[in-house]
This record gives C-alpha cells, structure tokens and sequence, in this order.
C-alpha cells in the first residue's frame, strides 16, 4: 500500500509571525491508495456535468493548490446533485472527500462528499493559489526597466504606452488558463525570464537588435489580457469572446497596429513587431499561420518555447523523489521525466 504523505508548504517566517492552520493534503503529495480518505479543500479551475455510457451523469472538476492541480469526478450523480453541482464554478474553494487512484498514468481524485463551498477563515490563500515566485512590483519593474534602456524611441514609446496602460492587471494576470504560467502573475514571470534570456542572447549573436527583440518579447503576449478572463487571484474561468473567435495572436496583431498608428511609428517598425506577435508559436496547429522571417522573431520563438517547457519541467519535477520519475506531462509529449540524484 502507497501511503499519502500529509505535508506542508515551507514559509518564510518573521516578527509577528503566527503558526498558520496546516492544510492536510497537498496535491502534489497525493499518492494512489484508494483505501485512504482525503479531507481537504480546493480550489475549482473548471467543473463540466457530462452524461455517461451507462445513462447517468458525472461531474468532472480540475482541483488545485498551490503546489498543482489533479482532475477529480463525482461519478453517478442523483438530479439533487446536478441541480446543486451545476452551481460549482472555477474561482470556487470547496470541501471535499474523496481518493486518489491512478487512472491511466495520472493522479485521479474520485469523490465520495463535495461538502460545499469553504468559507475564507477556513484556508489560506497562499495554500491554494499558485503565484509567481517573485513579487508583481519587482518584475514589472525590471520588466519597465530594460523598456526604459531602449535605445529606439519608437519601440520604448510603444511598449511603455501598453505596460503603463495595463500596470493594474500585470500585477496579477496569468499567462495561460492551464499549463505554463497558469499562476497569479504568471505573465510577468514569463516575460521577466524571456528578457533576461534575450539579453544573453543578443551577446552571444551580437548582429541582432536587442531593442526589436526585446520589444518582441514584450508584447507577444500582450493580448492575453484580454484573451483571458482571469480574477484577481490569476484564476482564469474562460477564455473571452474574442480570445476564442481570435486568439491573442491576432489580436496581438490588431492592437499594436493601432498603437502604432497612434505613436506616428514607421510603417516598418509596426511591420516586424505584429510579425514578431503573429508568428511566435511557429506552427499553424499552434496559432501561427507563417514562420518567423526575421532573427529577432526566431530567437523570440525560441525563447517563449524554452521558458515554457523550464516551467513545465520544473513543475513537474517539483515533487519528485531524485532518482524518480514524474507523472506523464501532456505539455512535454507524455512524457515522463526524470529527477536527477545529483
């Protein structure tokens, strides 16, 4: 028998500090013993009802903490509880009872109780929401900072113009709804470590112009803004209307032709930073109808790409033993990755 390790998430402590309530189970201790009851809270990143084979209908929920997510399903539900489940939505805490079994290669949590919603003096926030490892100020700061360094005044006038504008939600916007950089200012950390890649980058290759790729790597997810619905805890609900019909590369590609058209910037300039905005994903599966035909946007590609799967990588390996292996990563091909002992 696989027991579960009860644990906690190490915090920094302080003058003033006061012993906070210990949560019982974190997600990424949970282990596959379906002889073993977990009680504990959650918070909902999606709830779908979906009928079954066999007539009856079934909850399906993403649960998550601070230290990851696990799906969940409340199997055969009577019409009392999909009239009362049919109320759960993402942003929700919730009490729940259940188990964790394996369920083809991942982590599944089966629930026997959905207990109802926690009220806030039940759980701490820094348990359940997943942030940025750094404050939102010290990376819209450094972020704003190599802006500000610009040579090119065209491009520092339009990146400032878009990360002054949108200083509130910075603070707390995820990059995705699932995936790399789901986490309260999700965005800033994406960006902050892309930058700090393209300043190397433009050393080892110096014939490339490090304000156009920088600017690059500012705003090519500029419109996930509004691409995303996300609450003031870097939850995302949905994707928006025209994040669904669009995406947030065309609609990086609209906005900052209009921004350009309002700073007075050269038709050349607006050209190579909604390229740059267009073609980042690299592959038409992925959103991008052209591949990058400059090197400022190649590099860019690869650097969006290599600090999403670091992220996916460290993630995943963020629980593992050394020596062991993690779950299967969708985002990595399945695969699953090795922890080294060293």
């Amino acid at each position: 028998m696989i027991v579960i390790i009860k644990t906690t998430v190490p915090r920094q402590r302080g003058a003033g500090h006061k012993e906070k309530r210990m949560k019982p189970y974190y997600i990424k201790d949970l282990r596959p013993d379906e002889g073993h009851r977990i009680e504990d809270r959650y918070l909902v990143k999606t709830a779908d009802i979906r009928d079954g084979n066999n007539g009856k209908r079934h909850l399906y929920m993403t649960l998550a903490d601070a230290t990851g997510d696990i799906q969940s399903v409340k199997w055969n539900l009577t019409a009392d509880e999909i009239e009362k489940f049919s109320k759960i939505e993402s942003g929700m805490v919730i009490s729940v009872v259940g188990r964790c079994r394996d369920y083809k290669g991942q982590n599944q949590l089966t629930l026997d109780f959905i207990k109802g919603r926690a009220g806030e003096g039940t759980y701490e926030r820094e348990d359940l929401f997943k942030a940025a490892p750094e404050k939102p100020e010290d990376m819209y700061d450094y972020i704003v900072g190599r802006i500000k360094a610009f040579e090119d005044k065209d491009l520092k006038n339009l990146c400032l113009s878009f990360y002054e504008e949108e200083k509130g939600r910075l603070m707390y916007w995820p990059a995705a709804m699932s995936n790399h950089h789901a986490e309260y200012a999700g965005l800033l950390w994406h960006v902050k470590r892309m930058m700090m890649m393209g300043e190397y980058a433009c050393e080892v290759y110096p014939f490339l112009n490090k304000d156009l790729l920088l600017a690059g790597v500012a705003l090519h997810d500029i419109q996930k803004l509004d691409e995303l619905d996300s609450d003031k805890n870097g939850v995302v609900s949905e994707y928006t209307l025209e994040g669904k019909m669009l995406g947030h590369l065309v609609m990086g590609v609209e906005i900052i032709g209009e921004r350009c058209m309002e700073l007075g910037i050269d038709e050349e300039k607006c050209l190579l930073m909604q390229h740059m905005a267009l073609t980042h994903h690299y592959e038409p599966e992925y959103g991008s109808p052209k591949k990058p035909l400059f090197p400022e946007a190649e590099m860019l590609h690869y650097l969006d790409m290599t600090d999403a799967k670091m992220f996916d990588m460290e993630d995943a390996l963020s629980n593992v033993e050394p020596g062991g292996f993690s779950e299967r990563v969708f985002t990595l091909d399945n695969r699953r990755l090795y922890k080294r002992k060293f």
